[in-house]
Parts: structure tokens; sequence; C-alpha cells
């Protein structure tokens, strides 16, 4: 959320002793702006002179505060309170300090009325010995106490949050200081304690000690600071929930919820440079073999002895531009510790594809598919050579004796996607046919379908709730978010996207154990590719031991072998093993429709879903409202391992 009026650049305003402030160089007093502000619970955003901001997102019952110590440098450290939803920065100057604590004590009133209850928490940062040549130093805190009216269940809870941070395997040091100042050094009190009685206020200090700094050259250490950045953020945020379970009459159900939810203008600027760039190219399309139908024939021709050559799309692109671009993006200003890190994570995930671009064809494409998309782990091979062994081959043929031409399954998917466009008329994606992709899939939303392709009728129902069900509902929820990039999807979406897409063929009833042996052979013939494998002898492995036609036999391998070796096809299985985990704990599986995300930032996400910033999803597939698939749902979450699900499906 943003509000009207408060997108784009902060607007200034200075404090001096009479508490009167400047705005756009017109005289305007801050302090009755604040309380007209606060008391219509409206966002404020505004910078102070000489240094510092007020950033106050709504009505609520704390306050975070940084001060810079007078006549030092900024390092940056006020950034360690710059991801709360309620916080003040300034200037620790003696001259300063009557005017800041008018506006402290005029939000802690105005506040205080409103929830019965008022917390400051100040945070300083204090110089300890570092440097790069010296092994990386434990977290270390200090949580200063006042000598009366100490909130301990808001102690013990922010020391417990902050224990919990670990930095190279190293958990924090939390020592508890009580009955001491909770300012920094040589700064006064922002609040009385007498005034702090009539006001029902608490206060509280976190002392943070520089770990994180080179104590010669004052550099950060950007990595530990991430680190310390967005953990000490997450302890502070259990804190104030505590809080107000205790002291207020507020009470949100998730300490998620009293983080920030207006996002400034910068963010999405941010965010509309990547979603840009990965825009750019579809690593999938440019991976994949533009001459599939022609080159089987010539691997038909051959025997099945000679690897067939496959043709590709050109790149058109530069990959040494789109990574000047991409890290010509300034994430370092995102205020957010939360949505810096996503931001972090993608970029360095899109740097990658451009290296798989810049691979393609050579074994540094298989590098980098193995950094994007892992490896399958022993565990997981085992299980899919189990459902080889055990889940019985079908005839050749037999899938096919019933099948649809790709028009006829086109017109079948055109039905699907009107039965959304009927209740979201911007739902428009479209069904096309193109012989330079194999099989069906979709990009940007849109069906690609192969002319060539049949599919078989048992089938036809699946792979709509595949590809439209998953795919398709998933980037259009995702392009209804702020950030552009739930839809074209955040790196590493893939394990989650697919799982949930085998998951839909399951409910909707269209999961057959041939489709399960196809799953588990993706995970096969990845192994033996990364063992190494050649193209012709997973092929035989996978004719010969498992008993699959050519056809099917020469699709999974030249999936697994297209551009140099794609170890994408693993994740297929591995999401449905971790989706049949996340259902029996009972994990939401509408938040895995609010767009495309990996599992390690669904976390993230339903952070941002309790905070606002991101929206439920509009549209849940429409399986999903069916009885029959309810009831297949609820098999899973009383527990269901692989070997028993396989076993429910249907044999053909």
């Amino acid at each position: 959320m943003v509000e009207n009026g408060d997108r784009g650049r902060d607007k200034s305003a200075s404090i001096n002793s009479k508490g009167v402030g400047k705005k756009d160089g017109r005289a305007k007093e801050l302090l009755p702006y604040i309380k007209t502000r606060l008391e219509e619970s409206k966002r404020i955003r505004r910078q102070l002179a000489p240094w510092g901001k007020i950033s106050i997102d709504r009505q609520l019952p704390f306050l975070t505060v940084y001060r810079k110590p007078e006549g030092t440098t900024s390092f940056g450290d006020e950034r360690l309170v710059m991801g709360e939803a309620s916080y003040v920065t300034a200037s620790g100057a003696r001259r300063h300090h009557s005017a800041l604590t008018k506006l402290v004590s005029e939000v802690v009133s105005t506040l205080s009325e409103k929830f019965g209850a008022f917390l400051i928490l100040e945070v300083w940062v204090s110089a300890v010995e570092a440097t790069e040549d010296m092994p990386a130093r434990p977290p270390h805190f200090k949580i200063h106490l006042p000598q009366e009216r100490i909130p301990r269940e808001t102690v013990n809870r922010l020391e417990r949050s902050l224990k919990r941070i670990r930095v190279h395997k190293q958990p924090a040091i939390v020592d508890v200081v009580p009955g001491s100042r909770t300012s920094p050094p040589g700064m006064l009190s922002l609040i009385s304690m007498k005034k702090a009685r009539q006001l029902n206020a608490f206060t509280l200090g976190v002392e943070v000690l520089d770990v994180y700094r080179d104590s010669h050259t004052k550099n950060d250490f950007p990595l530990i600071l991430q680190v310390i950045n967005r953990e000490l953020t997450r302890a502070m945020r259990h804190s104030f929930f505590e809080f107000t379970q205790k002291h207020t009459t507020y009470r949100p159900r998730n300490f998620q919820q009293l983080g920030p939810r207006s996002i400034v203008k910068s963010v999405f600027d941010i965010d509309h440079q990547l979603a840009t760039i990965s825009g750019q190219f579809d690593l999938v399309l440019a991976a994949t073999p533009t001459n599939y139908n022609s080159a089987f024939e010539e691997f038909k021709k051959e025997g099945f002895q000679k690897e067939p050559h496959f043709t590709y799309r050109p790149v058109a692109v530069e990959p040494a531009d789109l990574k000047r671009r991409l890290y010509e993006i300034r994430i370092d200003r995102v205020e957010d510790p939360a949505l810096a890190q996503l931001f972090r994570e993608q970029q360095k995930g899109i740097d990658r594809q451009i290296s798989m671009l810049s691979d393609r064809g050579t074994a540094n494409f298989l590098y980098g598919s193995m950094q994007l998309f892992g490896v399958p782990n022993d565990t997981h091979v085992e299980l899919a050579r189990h459902v080889l062994d055990t889940v019985p081959v079908n005839s050749r043929d037999e899938s096919l004796k019933e099948s649809l031409s790709a028009k006829e399954f086109a017109r079948e998917a055109k039905q699907e996607l009107r039965f959304y466009q009927q209740k979201y008329p911007d739902f428009e994606f479209d069904v096309e046919l193109r012989e330079d992709v194999s099989g069906v899939m979709v990009s940007s939303g849109n069906l690609l379908i192969n002319p060539r392709s049949r599919i078989p009728e048992t089938r036809v129902r699946a792979i709509l709730q595949h590809e439209i069900g998953t795919h398709v509902v998933t980037f259009y929820n995702g392009r209804l978010q702020p950030f552009q990039q739930m839809a074209s999807g955040l790196v590493g979406y893939d394990e989650v996207q697919e799982g949930l897409a085998v998951l839909a063929e399951y409910l909707s009833g269209g999961l057959t154990r041939r489709r399960m042996r196809m799953l588990a052979a993706r995970v096969v013939a990845v192994r033996m590719m990364l063992n190494g494998a050649d193209y012709i002898q997973v092929f035989r492995e996978l004719t010969g031991t498992y008993r699959f036609g050519n056809k099917l036999a020469f699709n999974l391998v030249t999936r697994v072998f297209r551009s140099g070796g794609f170890t994408k096809d693993a994740v297929y299985l591995r999401g449905l093993i971790w989706l049949l985990e996340y259902l029996k704990n009972d994990g939401d599986l509408d938040a895995l429709f609010v767009g495309k995300m990996p599992q390690i930032q669904l976390p993230l996400v339903k952070e941002l879903l309790w905070r606002r910033v991101l929206k439920k999803p509009v549209i849940v597939p429409r399986y999903l409202r069916e009885s029959d698939a309810g009831e297949r749902l609820e098999r899973i979450r009383q527990g269901m391992t692989l070997a028993e699900f396989s076993k429910s499906l249907k044999l053909s």
C-alpha cells in the first residue's frame, strides 16, 4: 500500500527548540501536523533537519529511535531501525535534544492515549575490534533496562529472539544490563521518568556491537550486516508483539502484522528494473530445441544409436549488457530488510540465468543449471527408482487409443480460459500452436502447444489444470501484486510451481501411474547425466530397464540433455515430495497461488501477506472448489508417502 500524497521523494521538515518545522520551504508547525496525522492513522514520512527522518506507517503503540552521535560521520547505522513501521532517526547533538524530545513526546502522548501504553525502543551502535583478517565474530547485543517500569515479558521475548540470530553458525551473545540508561552514552533520555509514568510509556535500549564493520577501515562486511539487520528487525517485531499483548489494547494476530505496509516509490522502481531485465528473455524457451519433431525422425532413422542434432533460437539479448544493467540497480537503497533480501536474491538468480544464456551448449550451462535448479539427492533418486520398479508399465500405445489432436486440445484449453475470463475480464491469455516447442508449456501466461502433439483423453483435464489451473492462474495472481516479479517469478520458483502443478493433476483426478513413472524417470535421467552417462546411455536405460517407448524416452532424455544439461526436470517430483510434507503439516495451500515463488521465500511471502504488502490470491483454481478435490486433499493432509500416493493413482 502506498499512501496518497506520500509516494515519491520524502518531504523535508526541520525542528527547532519551539517545535516549529518547515516543509517545502514554507513555515509549518510540525507537531500539530504529526498529531493530526496520527489521530487519523495516516502515514508520516518527513526528513528532519539537520539530519534524520520520521516515518510512522500508521497508528502503532511503539517507536524505534536511532540518534547519530554528534561529530561523527554516519556509517549507515540508522538502517538498523529503518525496517520498522514506526521509527525516528535524528541528530544526537545536545542543541537538538529539546526539539527531538517534544517530537517524541507528541508521538507517545497521542498513541498512548489510543492504546493505553507505549514503548520506546532506542538502538545504538558501539565499536568493537573486528577486521577482515580476524575470524568473523558472533553477533553481540546488549539490552539496557531502566531502573523502574520494566516490561519484563517484552524483555524476555527480545532476549530469546536475539539469541536465535546466527552468523556463520555462531549464535548471538546477548547481555541484559539492568538498572542502566536506555539511551546512548553521552545522550540525554528521550523522555523523563515522570513523563513516562504519566503517559504509561516504557523505554528499552538495544546496543549493537559492530562486529559487521572493520574497525580499522570502517568498511562494512555487507553479508554479515545484512543478516544482523534482517534478524534484528525480526527480533524487535517479536518484542513489539509481546508488548502489545501484555500492555496495550491492540491485538495483532501475528507479529509480522507489526511490519510496515506502505512501500516507497524507490522499491517499485527497483522491482520494475529487475522485472524488465528478467522479462527480456525466457530461459526455458531459449534452452528448448526448435527442431523437436525432425530431430526425432533423424534419431529414429539412425536406429536410436546416434544422438540427434538440435537447433535453438538465437539469443536476442547481449548478456554482458544485461548484467551491467542488473548490477546498476541500487538495492542498497531499500530500507525494508525483508524486501532488500528478496531483491538481492532475485538479482543473484537473474545473474545466473543470464550466465546460462551465454553458456548454452557448453558444460558451463550444466553447472549453472545445478546452481539454479539444484540436483536430485540420494533419497529422491531412491524414491524415483522405487516408483519405476513398483508402478506397473502400461502398453506403449495404450494412452493414445483415444486422444485429441493439438487443435482439438487447443479448443479445450480456450474453453478453460473462458471459464476464468467470464469472471475476470482481464484474464487475457491465449493459446498458440507453435512448432518451436515440445509438447505443451506456458510462457508469459499464454499456452503454447506443438501442433503435432496428441493428448490422451484421460490426460486432458489434468494437463489443463497443470498448465492453466496452476501456471496461468499464478501468473495472473502475481500480475495483480504490487511487485511485477511475483508474475514473472522469483528466481527458483520452479520447484513449488511444478510440484503444485503435479498436485493439480492429482486433485483434478487426472494424474496417472504412467505420468508418475515419467516424473520418476526424469529424476533418474538427471542423476545419470550428472554421473557422466551420455544421451544414448540414458535413452537405453529408459527403454531397456524401465520399458519406456522410444518416443517418450526421446522426449525425456532430450529435456534433460538440452542446451548442455538441464536439471530442471528433477524439480517436478522434488516439488511434489515437498508439497506432501507441507500439506501434512497444515501448510496453507492458498498462499502458494499468490504468485510464483520458491519455497525458501515462502516465509517472506507470508510475512508480506500479514503486512498487507502482498494481496491474497484473487483466483484459486476451479478444481479446488470440487468435492472430489477436497477429499483427495484431506487424504494428503492426513499424511501420505510418495509410495502410497503412487499406488492411489489411476492405471492409465
